[in-house]
Order: structure tokens, then sequence, then C-alpha cells
């Protein structure tokens, strides 16, 4: 073929994918990665893949609201159909400017997702996405459309389709046939239609006017009314059923002026701003935020390190275990939820898997909080980024009506991540300190991934925008609404310019290759998802780890100016309480948390010190004279006299009795004390009696008697089987080390760029083996179209030698050692000891096979050698 000639259009979908050059497969495969996960051995399999429900479902979800409303459109026109019919039913009579610009750019995306398929002149929808678009009785088209008039009078007599077009004002044919298509033709035709339409009753076009943008269907009764008559006389209404009517396609379209959709949107809804802030002030806000999520984050671990709430048989923290948490963080039980949520997901807390298994932070906790805040940040919101469980869940029930609990099964929903990134890259999309509207973000996200079948208020992912949205500003990813400069920074965007239109988008001005679709730009951080099973099917690229690490070391340095610096000191005042005007310094956080109790947060911490926590401070190691040296260093104020005083005291009593495991038993060098407890109505649970002047043995284990002594206002000490004080730590109990969950993904991973071009690689010379020409041998075996080569050991053997030497490629059949068969093309260089070795053009190699697993050779087509 010369150069000047025109090739020839395409039969099926699988020779226009032979068509494509490596870039526009490496689109397709990227866009669909369900097709290459396993690799097609060549485009034939390719295109049969494509063309699956399960695959052809997936790419249908994935496409924007225009670009699926042209799949429609091309669904209920004909097969196949040329543009410029395309063109009227999206665009309408009156050619609407906006959709002419936009719908080129869907078509494309269309064919490059191998959705469509063929020329301008010929579009073809492939068969899947047409049934599943196609209008059906039990499921009419999203247009609304119903059947065509030759599909609506496929069962219809003879005698009454003559009959209707009689009435119609159309000469009667011969045969059905060519009736049914002179009034296809009348209804088609824009003046002959308002002609007949123009003598139709008031009454009649209404009935008209109800159907004509869906339902077209409509029930009558065996004696129609004259309105109704007058209209099924002349065809524009049709029975299907008994008592069942529907008006033709072609009618509607008239009556619509063209139109398919009642509302085309070439053009993404706009996100609007609710307020404008300076970006410093969102970036403090933000800060301020992120300080309060970590505060969270660390009491929570602390509240669980001596061994949080049990694990629930099923799995998962119990109702009233989560309310004994809210309760202690002082949140409300849904935000302890997330906290919870969000520290597991962090890989910060983890089951301990004991014999009575319980939640315990884990050894990874205690070096996260090591780490400067800034960095403590960074993880907490890549966790929050990356994961696919979803706290909002929690308190909703399952498919088979069970509770869903916190840290429990059931709440992975593999939409999150790309929900969250998509959420905040169009915030990242607005100027600088501005809140988008939750109402604009959420009809921006429908127009982007819309879905299919009837519109609901409450499906999953705009309840998950909605979390997205109010969990951002929770972890100080958002500020007063709007996206902060280290959340920026962290989704990549911060080295992006954009402005009030950077993520606005119209029709016209897409790009007609592009696999997001019509009008649908990519915003900043869409070339930046953060790990690789959290991109989406449609996301133009991956990042690599070192990109990812310079995107939170960029936020880490944002953000660790903003936060507090640690302070040395408190304040001690006359009340027993302490005074922390801002964020202590760890060794003074952990020392304080254990000798006194937390009264109230805020801008400043208030401790206050009891006889209970000067005791703790005590079963830690500390000494009286340890804790007064340790106030006097941090305080600013005098300590105070009561303080000192209630030390001492606690101090004095504290160790005085001594408990240790008989089952248990209380030991003190003052009998008067011991005869005290004997008699106190309260130590009758206790079941004490004495074993000598100085012990009391008690009928309870040595956790319950301190317990109970303690109640009782005494202050003992737990001692070893040697004698000595046991000190006990708050920290002492972690779980095993345990990696975070892994999230849950959407789909396969979107291939990088080596797996693209070692894919494209196999299928191309895959396709090769396959529809390679060849030349039978003479006395080849008789065989099947597309099966294997057949050929006698001999000429096997005999067409390979002869290929050594004139260095030609030939074609074979070969079975592996698994059994399985495969057509490959291949040069040989050398034939001996029952091997041939022979440069693989399949699989780009040098490989050698065993002569006696090739099933036969066949030497290539001239034009192929």
């Amino acid at each position: 073929m010369s150069s000047d000639e025109k090739p020839s259009a395409p039969r099926s979908l699988a020779e226009a994918l032979r068509a494509r050059d490596d870039a526009s497969l490496a689109a397709l495969l990227r866009a669909r990665p369900d097709l290459v996960t396993p690799v097609p051995t060549d485009l034939t399999q390719l295109a049969t893949r494509a063309g699956t429900r399960a695959s052809v479902v997936r790419a249908l979800e994935h496409l924007d609201r225009f670009t699926l409303q042209t799949a429609e459109a091309l669904a209920v026109a004909a097969e196949p159909a040329a543009y410029e019919e395309l063109l009227g039913l999206m665009a309408g009579d009156a050619r609407d400017a906006a959709v002419v610009a936009a719908l080129p750019g869907a078509v494309a995306v269309l064919r490059e997702q191998a959705l469509l398929w063929g020329d301008d002149d010929r579009l073809r929808l492939v068969r899947t996405a047409r049934e599943l678009l196609a209008p059906t009785p039990q499921h009419p088209s999203p247009t609304g459309l119903g059947p065509s008039v030759r599909e609506a009078t496929a069962g219809m007599s003879p005698g009454r389709i003559q009959e209707i077009v009689t009435a119609a004002g159309l000469a009667s044919t011969h045969d059905s046939v060519s009736a049914v298509t002179a009034l296809a033709s009348l209804f088609s035709d824009r003046r002959r239609m308002s002609a007949l339409l123009s003598e139709a009753p008031a009454e009649s076009l209404e009935v008209l006017e109800r159907l004509v943008w869906g339902p077209p269907y409509g029930q009558v009764t065996a004696d129609p009314a004259a309105r109704l008559r007058w209209l099924l006389d002349r065809g524009l209404l049709l029975p299907t059923a008994p008592g069942t009517v529907v008006m033709p396609r072609e009618v509607a379209l008239h009556l619509r002026g063209g139109h398919a959709h009642r509302r085309p949107e070439p053009v993404p809804p706009a996100v609007e701003a609710a307020a404008a802030r300076r970006p410093q002030v969102v970036d403090a806000a933000a800060a301020g935020q992120a300080y309060t999520a970590l505060a969270t984050v660390e009491e929570l671990l602390k509240d669980w390190d001596e061994g949080g709430p049990a694990v629930l048989r099923a799995g998962g923290l119990s109702q009233r275990d989560l309310k004994r948490t809210a309760v202690a963080l002082d949140l409300s039980e849904p935000m302890a939820a997330f906290w919870v949520e969000l520290a597991y997901a962090a890989g910060l807390i983890a089951s301990d898997g004991e014999a009575d298994e319980r939640y315990a932070a884990t050894p990874f906790f205690d070096e996260w909080v090591e780490r400067p805040p800034a960095e403590q940040w960074v993880l907490l919101a890549q966790a929050w980024l990356a994961g696919t469980r979803t706290p909002g869940l929690i308190g909703g029930r399952d498919a088979k009506e069970r509770t869903l609990s916190a840290l429990g099964p059931g709440l992975d929903r593999s939409a999150a991540p790309e929900v969250r990134r998509r959420v905040l890259t169009l915030l990242a999309g607005l100027p600088e300190g501005t809140a988008p509207t939750a109402e604009s973000v959420l009809a921006r996200l429908a127009w982007e991934r819309p879905l299919r079948g009837p519109q609901r208020d409450d499906d999953l992912r705009s309840r998950l925008a909605r979390w997205t949205l109010s969990e951002a500003e929770l972890l100080g990813i958002t500020g007063r609404g709007a996206l902060s400069s280290q959340a920026r920074a962290l989704l990549g965007a911060a080295a992006h310019p954009h402005g009030p239109a950077a993520d606005q988008g119209t029709g016209s001005a897409r790009d007609a290759g592009s696999p997001q679709g019509a009008g649908s730009p990519q915003g900043p951080g869409d070339k930046l998802p953060f790990h690789h099973h959290t991109v989406p099917a449609h996301a133009p690229g991956l990042v690599s780890p070192a990109e990812r690490a310079a995107a939170s070391a960029a936020a880490v340095r944002l953000l660790a100016p903003l936060l507090p610096e640690p302070l040395d000191h408190v304040l001690l005042q006359a009340d027993l309480t302490a005074v922390a005007p801002g964020p202590l310094h760890r060794p003074l956080a952990d020392v304080l948390g254990v000798l006194a109790d937390v009264e109230s947060k805020g801008g400043a911490t208030v401790y206050r010190f009891t006889p209970g926590s000067v005791r703790r401070a005590l079963d830690a190691g500390r000494s009286a004279s340890d804790l007064h040296a340790f106030l006097a260093e941090h305080s600013r104020t005098p300590v105070p006299q009561p303080l000192t005083y209630l030390i001492d005291d606690v101090a004095r009593r504290h160790g005085h009795l001594r408990v240790g495991a008989a089952s248990a038993y209380v030991r003190c060098d003052d009998d008067a004390m011991l005869n005290e407890i004997l008699a106190d109505k309260r130590a009758v649970a206790l079941r004490l009696r004495r074993l000598a002047p100085t012990v009391l043995a008690a009928q309870a284990d040595p956790a319950a008697l301190l317990d109970g002594l303690r109640a009782m206002g005494f202050a003992p000490a737990a001692e070893s089987a040697e004698g000595d004080v046991l000190i006990t730590r708050a920290d002492a109990h972690r779980s095993p080390p345990r990696t975070a969950p892994e999230p849950v993904p959407e789909g396969p991973p979107v291939p990088d760029g080596t797996l693209l071009a070692a894919a494209i690689r196999a299928i191309r010379a895959g396709d090769l083996a396959s529809t390679a020409p060849r030349k039978p041998a003479e006395d080849a075996i008789a065989q099947a179209p597309g099966a294997l080569p057949r050929t006698s050991p001999a000429d096997t053997l005999a067409t390979m030698q002869a290929a050594v030497l004139t260095g030609e490629a030939v074609w074979i059949g070969y079975v592996n050692a698994e059994g399985s068969a495969s057509q490959r093309v291949i040069a040989p260089v050398r034939v001996e000891g029952g091997f041939v070795t022979a440069y693989d053009h399949t699989a780009d190699e040098v490989r050698t096979y065993p002569l006696h697993r090739i099933t036969g050779v066949a030497e290539l087509a001239d034009d192929e050698v």
C-alpha cells in the first residue's frame, strides 16, 4: 500500500487496537488497569477482555457525566452511527455551542478507553456497553428514550402496520419492512413531522408532552379515549404489551428538538467559594488544629497504655468501651471513633494477641511520640489520606444488619482514598485561603463520577466527601474550611500555580485525548498521589518514593514554625493545681501526667494534685524528695505549702502497709494499724485473718486487696516475693510489633511505566505470532484455522536447520511443561542435542526449546520475512 492510500476502516475492536501506537495502548492500559492483569497474550485477547461485562462496567463508572451522556446517546443511535448523527443527539437542532466544542473530547475519551471504535463516519460502541445503556422495558435508558419504530413494531401484524402507515398519510406498501421504513422516515423528517402534529388535537399533544422526556411507557384501557386513539392510529404511540404503549424514539427526538438528554452537561460545575481569608490565618488555624489532633491521639494512647479495651469476639470495640473512651477524651462518640480509627490506621494501636485479647499501643507509638510534632502530624495525615477504613460508618449496619463497630470489620471502603484526594485537589484549585461551599464540591464530584441509575442524595461518594471535609478540619488539613499551605505541600500542589479558574475547566478547553474525560481538567494534586494503591483508575501517573518524601519534608518545613514551642515550666497555685500555659517538653509532661490529674484542657492545661495522684508517682518509684525537687525546678512560682504538706503526708503513709501474694497478705510493723483494719466493716469483703502480730492473710488477689485498702483510706504498697516494693509504670503494656492495616484497593493498581512498556512489548510480540502470514509445509497435517501448526518431527527438524542457515524467522506451536500451548515467532540460531536455541520475538529474548515440545513449524510469508 502506498503512503498516499488511506488505511482501510477497522472491522473490529481488535483491528482498531492493532492500528494504535504504543503511546495510545499505554493510555488505554493506564485508564483501565484491569486489562493488564494478567498481561494479554495478544491484541485480540486484549480486545476481548475490554469487552467483558465487568471491565466495561468499571470503565463506565469512571466516566464523567458528559462522556457518559455521550455513550448513552451512542447506545440509542444507529449502529454504526456517523459523528453528525451523534452531534445531533447531543447538541440538538439548535447546535449548542458548548456541546459542539466538548463532544470531540468525549468521543476521544471513549475511543481511547476502547469503549468506542471506528472512524467518525462509522462509530461503534462496544456491544457490552450498548447492552448496558440501551433502553429496555425493564431498564429504561437514562436518556428517557424508548425503542425505535423498527424495534417497537417487530411483533406487529402486517395488516396493522399498513393501517398505521395509511392513517399517517403515507402510501401503503407491498411489505412490512418498507412500511416501517417509510414510517420511521416520516417521524425523522422535521418538516413532515411538524405538519402531522399540527393536525393533532390539543389533548393528544398533552399526552405526548407527558411522555417526551421519559419514561416513554404508558398504560391504556381496552377502549382508549379519543385523544389516545388518534395517536395510536398514526403510530405516534405503539403497543408493546396488553394495556401498555410506548412513544417511539423518533417521535420523542422530534419533540425534544433532537436532544437525547434534557440537560447535556458539557462543562463541570464550578467549585464556589464560601469565604476567603488571608492564607496566614488559614495556616495558623490549621496548625492549631493539627496540634490538638496530636494531643488527642497521644492522650488516647496514654489512656490505653496499661492495656486498652477488650477485643470483641467478632472483632472491634464495644459500644460501652467507645463511650468510656469518649468520656476520657471529653469528646462525642463519633469523634472519639474517628481518632481511634486514625491511630489504628497509622499503626499506633493494635490487638495484643494474648488470651485475654485487648487493644494496646504498639512499639511504633514509642517511636512516633519521640518524633518532632510536625513529623508526627505528617504520619497521621498520610495514614488518613491512604486509608480505606471509614469511621463515618460506625454505628450503622452492614448488609446482614449487624452493627458496625469501631476497629471492627466491615469499615473498609475502597473509594475513600480517591474521594479524599479528589476533594482536597478541588480545594487546591481555589485561591489560597478560600473555603468552598460543601454543596458545590458535592456537585462537582457528582459530575466527575455520576451514579448510573436513579440518583440518591445518600450515595457513598457524597457521604465520603462530606466526611472528608469534616475530618480534614479535625486533622488540620484545612483551616476554617480552606486548604492549608502544609496540606498543599503534602499533596504536591505547592509547586503548581493555581488561581480562581485553575480547576474549573470548560468542555472546549479540554484535551481531546485526556483520560480525565470531558471538562475534567487535572487539579494540582492529581499528578502526585500518595501511594500506588490509592491511585484511582483514571490517575495520570505515579510518583516515586523520593517525590513523596520530598512532599512530606516540605509539609514538615511549613508546619513546624506554626506549632507552639514546648515549655519547660508550669505555674503552681495554692489550690493544689498547676497551670501549663502551653505544650510541655515531653519529660516534664510525662512526670506531671503521673504526679497530677488533668482537670481541664485548652490553650492552657490545668493539672490537679490529689492524694491518689501523688501515691501514683510514689508507686512509680519516685521519693518525696524527688517530687519536691522536681516541682521546685519546673515551677515559675513558689511551691505552695499545701502541696508540700500533701506530698509529705502521702509519702509518710505510703508503703507502711505491704501487700504480697499468699492468696494475698498484708504485713505491717504497726500491729495497731492491723487491728484497725480488722475492725473496719469495709474489710469484711476482703476476708482477712491474722497470721502473726504483723501479718494478715486475705482470700483475695493482691490487686483486689490493694484497691480495697486504698478505698478504706490507707496507702499500701505492693511487694515482691523477696519483700521489695514493686514499682509500677504506666507505659508497661505494649502489643507485639504490628504493621498498619493495608488499605483495600478499589481495583488493580495503575501500572507504572516499566510494567506498561513490558506489557505492550509482550502484547505486540504475541500479536505478531498469532497474525503473521505463514507458508504451510508441503506435507503439513491438516489443521483448523487458528490452531497450532502441526508438522512431523522430521519436517520440524529440517525446517529448523534450514532457518538456521538462512537466518529467517519461523512460526511454531509450543507446549510448555505445564501443558499450556502458545504460538511463537522465533529466529533459530542453533539446533543440536534435541534443542533449538532461537531469538523469541514473542518474549523479546533468546530462549532454548526442546524439539519434542514443538508441535509444528511453518515459514512466514515472504512479505513478513
